[in-house]
């Protein structure tokens, strides 16, 4: 693959002009997209908007005139198309955890004979955490947590199990996991699936109602670009709604909130998730930074992070100096996510190199060097160089100096 070729895959890329919609900084080349998504320009707007006008002059009465009470709604309608969710089915709120502990709930009360919630060891922490808070919280007789390695989920899918817990897309290997068929096979022994869509929203088409999926979290500061902190969505099909009570049951989640009731009676349909007061200006930055995908196929999406991925493995592999770094994301296109993990015993120090040559990637521990695609503003030319800039790392051996080995407190 040379240079020629890369110029040419960025003339005939369809998504090519939804990079003018971003504000990238200079000089840097940006491929941590899947843990912190870029600026949309016209998020600058919109917060600048809601600040000084909507906040600043029109004060309380924005929750009327501005709509503020409606955001969950509104933002969550327009995340649910990018996860494959029919209307009325997904919500804009709180965090991940705050929602996987809804959502667990929500579960282990639907198949309250069963206690096993069934995970995999290299799930991302916090869903594991939240399985051994509530079973701290209730005791092991109502919920346990199990884990399995990924490759033995399938086996583990027994009748004992209440809830599937699952993340799509690997966090340090971005292996894809095949969420039709694991939700079919857990729905065939009674078993309520969760599905944590963190690195998959936004970064390949995701199907949730075509799967029959039962219910599902994702967030929306990494591929949806709603910037740090944005608030988390949580799914949940709507043939589960009428028959669960949540267990946090702020006034937000009430049938009738503003009439103060001092019983608390849940709202009928997908409001019942949420809890306290919405954020309104992270939520307003999250909904402008939507509006890029209004036009966006993501068939297209997904063909645009395998070829960037493909490359740079291509590139990757044509340069002797760079053989130390193994892969650990599959081969396969199909089989992985929009990312690619690498091991070298000194991820760490060649990532803070990268970075201080303008390449932003990211480390995860213990060893793996990981680089993020997100079609909508990585561009052919930014994997090329990227990996120009890698070889010369490698090869001058800078890497190996002693500030490239201080870490900080975010890794």
């Amino acid at each position: 693959m040379n240079f020629d070729e890369i110029i040419a895959l960025d003339k005939a890329d369809p998504l090519a002009k939804k990079r003018l919609e971003f504000d990238l900084p200079a000089n840097t080349i940006y491929l941590d997209g899947n843990s912190l998504g870029a600026l949309p320009k016209s998020v600058k707007s919109r917060v600048a908007e809601v600040v000084c006008q909507q906040w600043g002059n029109d004060l309380i009465k924005s929750w009327n005139s501005h709509s503020w009470i409606d955001l969950p709604i509104k933002v969550g309608e327009k995340i649910a198309p990018i996860i494959g969710a029919a209307q009325g089915q997904v919500i804009c709120c709180d965090s991940i955890s705050v929602n996987l502990f809804k959502l667990l709930c929500s579960a282990l009360t639907l198949n309250s004979e069963r206690t096993v919630v069934l995970s995999t060891t290299d799930n991302f922490p916090t869903d594991l955490y939240m399985v051994q808070g509530l079973s701290d919280l209730l005791g092991p007789d109502l919920c346990q947590l199990q884990m399995v390695e990924e490759q033995d989920i399938q086996q583990n899918l027994t009748e004992s199990v209440a809830v599937l817990l699952l993340t799509q897309v690997n966090f340090r290997t971005g292996r894809l996991l095949d969420m039709a068929k694991l939700t079919q096979l857990a729905h065939e022994k009674g078993i309520i699936v969760i599905w944590d869509l963190a690195h998959s929203a936004g970064a390949l088409p995701v199907e949730l109602d075509t799967c029959e999926a039962d219910f599902a979290v994702g967030c929306g500061y990494k591929y949806l670009n709603g910037g740090p902190g944005s608030p988390a969505f949580l799914y949940v099909a709507k043939r589960h709604q009428q028959g669960l009570k949540q267990p946090l049951s702020g006034w937000m989640g009430h049938a009738k909130p503003f009439a103060f009731d001092a019983k608390y009676a849940p709202a009928p349909n997908i409001n019942q998730f949420q809890c306290g007061t919405p954020s309104v200006i992270s939520m307003s930055a999250l909904d402008a930074a939507l509006d890029v995908w209004q036009d966006v196929d993501m068939l297209q999406i997904r063909n645009k992070s395998e070829a960037l991925a493909d490359a740079f493995i291509k590139l990757i592999q044509m340069n002797d100096c760079l053989q130390d770094l193994v892969l650990c994301s599959p081969e396969i296109a199909q089989q992985r996510g929009s990312q690619l993990a690498f091991s070298h015993n000194d991820a760490f120090a060649i990532c803070q190199a990268l970075i201080e040559k303008g390449v932003i990637a990211d480390f995860r521990a213990p060893n793996i060097l990981r680089f993020g695609f997100t079609p909508l503003y990585t561009s052919f030319e930014d994997i090329w160089l990227a990996v120009t800039i890698l070889v010369n790392i490698v090869e001058s051996e800078e890497y190996k100096e002693p500030r490239f080995n201080i870490t900080q407190k975010v890794t």
